[in-house]
């Protein structure tokens, strides 16, 4: 059983992809068995292998007192009898799933695939999409037979970026395998981990499923949450009083608006709206939460004009400062930022933008978006957009935003985070 040679360090385990999702699973896997970490950024290796995490989310004491070898080398990753796939699933520009770092990932482990190996993916997909497009590939490269030579399982994380508390080994793993046995060694080995449990689910499909909903749930909740904010501000209400008020009943549920953006809940739905399709459904539900939520940055950046406009007469001669770039708050990660959709409205309407962020790479931002980050704040500003309540931000006061502003400049504060402490600007929020 490969659970008992994992165990004995008789055999090693690979990790495919050590992103913000598979660094934390080598790491933990590593004190408990030898484990292999493949990434094909041999720059990203190199960093590994000197105690820092590329992603900035690992300390460099996380990397203590963990049996493994960092490499780009495919020669070394055929050590390996259990392959743990964690590679990002992204959206092409026509918001239709992005199937090549996984396939690429599934090509990279076909190749070095022994006869007794097990598979098992980690990245978010639609039902069906392991068995269908994976599994197919792994056979064609290895030359091997399903089941009765390798095994395959799906197994998705629940890793959520800057969060202190429901970390990796507090999080309850869903598991699953292409037949009993498999299904039971898979969440067995994943039981040496997690400490908050393994649910087995009844197949790779459910596993794939319940992972999409959760993501998809969310999102639609947040949607909801925006057009009542929409809705709300028309009618001169503020929306975080009346979510507070009704938060008040015991089975209210916690959503706030907010702009939606990273590498899953504003792009997962987006794969279960594809594959619904193909089976003639036209999810209307998420695609109506999914249209709401792509198009908040542009509604802040309308109401920032608006409000500027009733101020300030000229908007080309006014300037913002946002405040926040990642694509949520306390973390470094900018991929799918809804934050450049309020930079890139506000430029639409002639307005002079400023970014700035404690935690964002400027190389990265440059790379990834048409603004670059600011330097340091220049001032004085007909507008400040508190984009990302990151805790340096938490932390200001009204008196150190009068000291880089004009009088009656627009203060928009899209999480609320000061709602009650701002009294001399012109005030807004979702």
């Amino acid at each position: 059983m490969i659970y008992n040679d994992l165990v004995n360090k008789n055999k090693k385990m690979a990790i495919i992809g050590l992103g913000y999702v598979g660094l934390p699973i080598a790491l933990e896997f590593a004190r408990k068995i030898s484990v292999i970490g493949f990434d094909i950024k041999d720059d990203r290796i190199e960093m590994m292998k000197n105690r820092i995490d590329p992603s900035n989310e690992l300390s460099a004491e996380d990397f203590d007192g963990c049996d493994i070898h960092y490499t780009s080398d495919l020669d070394e990753l055929r050590e390996a009898s259990f392959y743990i796939v964690a590679v990002p699933t992204p959206i092409d520009v026509h918001k239709n799933p992005d199937l090549t770092p996984l396939l690429s990932a599934t090509e990279t482990v076909g190749k070095v695939l022994s006869d007794g190996d097990y598979v098992v993916y980690e990245s978010t997909v639609y039902p069906g999409c392991t068995e269908e497009d994976c599994i197919p590939l792994l056979k064609k490269i290895s030359g091997l037979k399903y089941i009765e030579q390798f095994k395959v399982g799906f197994s998705p994380e629940r890793i959520n970026p800057g969060d202190r508390e429901h970390t990796l080994t507090r999080i309850t793993k869903v598991s699953s395998g292409c037949d009993p046995e498999s299904a039971e060694e898979i969440a067995k080995t994943y039981e040496l981990i997690i400490e908050a449990g393994v649910h087995r689910a009844s197949s790779i499909k459910v596993a794939e499923a319940a992972k999409i909903i959760e993501n998809a749930q969310r999102d639609i909740n947040i949607a909801f949450m925006n057009e009542l904010s929409m809705i709300f501000n028309k009618m001169g209400i503020n929306t975080y009083e009346v979510l507070e008020a009704a938060g008040t009943k015991w089975n209210f549920l916690n959503f706030f608006p907010g702009l939606v953006g990273g590498h899953c809940i504003g792009v997962d739905p987006y794969y279960l709206t594809y594959k619904s399709a193909k089976f003639g459904h036209h999810a209307q539900i998420i695609n109506s939460g999914r249209g709401i939520n792509d198009g908040m940055g542009a509604y802040v950046a309308r109401q920032v004009t608006l409000k500027l406009s009733s101020t300030f007469p000229n908007l080309k001669d006014c300037k913002v400062l946002v405040m926040g770039a990642t694509f949520k708050e306390n973390v470094s990660d900018i991929r799918n930022s809804k934050v450049s959709d309020v930079i890139a409205e506000l430029k639409e309407f002639g307005v002079g933008v400023d970014v700035v962020d404690p935690y964002a790479s400027p190389a990265e931002i440059s790379e990834e978006y048409d603004f670059e980050l600011s330097e340091s704040i220049k001032g004085p500003y007909h507008g400040i957009v508190v984009a990302v309540n990151h805790k340096e931000y938490a932390q200001m006061d009204e008196s150190y935003f009068q000291s880089i502003a004009h009088p009656g400049a627009v203060f928009a504060d899209l999480k609320g985070i000061f709602r009650g402490k701002i009294s001399t600007f012109n005030y807004w929020s979702l």
